[in-house]
């Protein structure tokens, strides 16, 4: 038994601490389906199933105030401390009585994912008064072949997944590099589209807050408006953004996303700046790289985390958090970073722009910004696929921690679905021999930590594919309605389905967020810092 020895945290208490301008880490430790049906509006996600692997990356200041949420009976919040502690984290604080509590404290909860940036998004169409085209509008456009480019501001693999007829993928964070090597005339009409509203947003309010000419429209309610008008999308499209920089460009994109940042009173610092605030023990620094992948890829400067631009204004607490942290964003041409840097400070983001992140001489180390606690050696051992019939032979409990959605499609015979934070309801373990199936080693590894403390005296984990076990001729079989909708907390049905030809998922995502300007209080709403010009 975990010994509880937190401090709890009332809800008015952390109402008041949430907008206090001093960091505080807000982090909902339940598994994503669980959080995305109800969580407060500034928490992120960090399930216990892979918390470990998420929180160095997310709170890397390991004295920072520390809030989890979770479980109303803080049984799960606990534990969550406990592992927090191991690594080093001190000053810990669990939601008293849960998202109960709070509820009955009088606060809203919401469901859905990136609130924050969700909500930004609409205040932003409100303020900017975003110009928009309906999608049997733009259907017309396309069908009279009228001079127009739409371009799709997700990322390339989400573009791949659906997309518009015609549309080019060109992430939100690419535009202010791409966009005049993608649209030459100035006679023609821009169109950007997202899955639904925000990126849509964002990206069509980002071209014209850079000043270019074109008519320029946001695709009401992206694919999915598409969708639920009847009209026919794109599956597996190609068409991309040209990944070299055309220079005859450069000069002049450098000013505009210049003149933009400054306009939102975005700061431009050096590296010798930087490596003191990183320094600096009293206070949280992101460094963020908001270049493409490929460019990532080839490197990056020392404690930065790859931010797509667009993803980093769409899903900022995908990345970010610390509520009240400084952000410094930076890519190589000095374009897209200041570009991206005036959303967030709209967003209410202390940031600045990096000016020379790959000339200046970093003295700073870098560090490992996913790590898991390792075990010691000889706690458990990677097997085959052809080593799993003989495994299972003399194993006491067979486990299969992959996604709910993976085992409903196929598992192996008599193995069981189960998740970290359930494994503390499974029969003693005291001296079981227990085999793990997944996907993920390290996701396995925290896993088979929970077991081992609980006396499992064997781990055995398979990480093999489910077309491996088919080639070692293991028997698999499907379980559609196992485990349930219920059982499947990691699984958020509300934001996945909408994807997978589910009307209704389809448009109560749409109504959930254009509904949520109805739901945020006055103290969130007057967080972000949108200009009084455009409001």
């Amino acid at each position: 038994m975990i010994q509880d020895r937190y401090k709890r945290v009332a809800p008015a208490t952390l109402k008041s601490w949430l907008h206090d301008k001093k960091e505080i880490a807000l982090v909902d430790v339940r598994e994503h389906g669980q959080y995305g049906e109800e969580h407060l509006f500034y928490v992120v996600s960090a399930p216990y199933s892979k918390l470990e692997l998420e929180v160095n990356r997310l709170v890397p200041r390991k004295t920072v105030r520390l809030v989890l949420v979770g479980d109303d009976a803080n049984e799960l919040t606990t534990r969550a401390a406990h592992r927090l502690t191991r690594l080093g984290y001190t000053e810990i604080y669990l939601l008293d009585g849960g998202m109960t509590h709070w509820k009955q404290a009088g606060y809203q909860v919401f469901a859905g994912v990136n609130l924050p940036s969700k909500a930004f998004g609409e205040l932003a169409e409100h303020a900017f008064h975003t110009p928009r085209i309906t999608a049997q509008a733009l259907n017309a456009k396309i069908a009279a072949n009228e001079d127009i480019v739409i371009l799709d501001g997700r990322p390339y693999s989400e573009y791949r997944k659906m997309s518009i007829p015609t549309a080019a993928c060109c992430p939100n964070g690419e535009l202010p590099l791409r966009i005049d090597d993608l649209v030459v005339r100035p006679e023609t009409t821009i169109v950007i589209n997202c899955a639904g509203r925000t990126r849509s947003i964002i990206g069509a309010q980002t071209l014209i807050n850079l000043g270019v000419k074109n008519n320029i429209l946001a695709l009401e309610n992206g694919t999915q408006g598409w969708y639920l008008a009847d009209l026919k999308l794109d599956h597996g499209a190609t068409r991309k953004y040209p990944e070299t920089v055309n220079p005859k460009y450069l000069t002049a994109q450098q000013a505009r996303a210049k003149a933009l940042a400054e306009k939102n009173d975005v700061m431009f610092v050096d590296g010798a700046t930087v490596e003191r605030w990183l320094k600096d023990d009293t206070r949280t620094t992101f460094l963020c790289d908001v270049r493409s992948p490929e460019e990532f890829a080839r490197g990056t400067i020392p404690k930065a985390q790859h931010t797509p631009g667009g993803q980093l204004v769409q899903a900022t607490d995908q990345f970010v958090g610390v509520r009240g942290a400084r952000l410094v964003v930076f890519d190589e041409e000095n374009v897209r970073a200041p570009a991206m840097a005036s959303w967030l400070a709209m967003m209410g983001w202390e940031v600045a722009v990096l000016k020379n992140a790959f000339s200046h001489q970093w003295t700073v180390k870098p560090e490992l910004l996913h790590g898991g606690q390792q075990q010691q050696a000889g706690q458990w051992t990677v097997i085959s696929a052809e080593q799993l019939n003989s495994a299972q032979a003399s194993a006491t409990l067979c486990l299969d921690i992959r996604a709910s959605t993976k085992y409903r499609e196929a598992h192996l015979k008599n193995f069981v679905w189960s998740i970290r934070p359930k494994l503390n309801t499974l029969p003693s373990l005291t001296g079981a021999s227990v085999i793990l199936v997944a996907d993920d080693l390290a996701l396995a590894e925290l896993a088979a930590l929970e077991l081992s403390e609980a006396g499992a005296s064997q781990i055995q984990i398979n990480i093999d594919t489910v077309q491996q076990w088919q080639a070692a001729h293991l028997e698999l079989t499907t379980s559609p309605t196992s485990p349930t909708d219920l059982d499947s907390i990691d699984y958020l049905f509300f934001v996945h389905d909408r994807h997978e030809g589910n009307r209704a998922a389809a448009m109560r995502y749409l109504e959930w967020e254009i509904n949520l300007l109805n739901q945020i209080d006055e103290q969130e709403r007057q967080s972000y810092r949108l200009p009084a010009t455009a409001a």
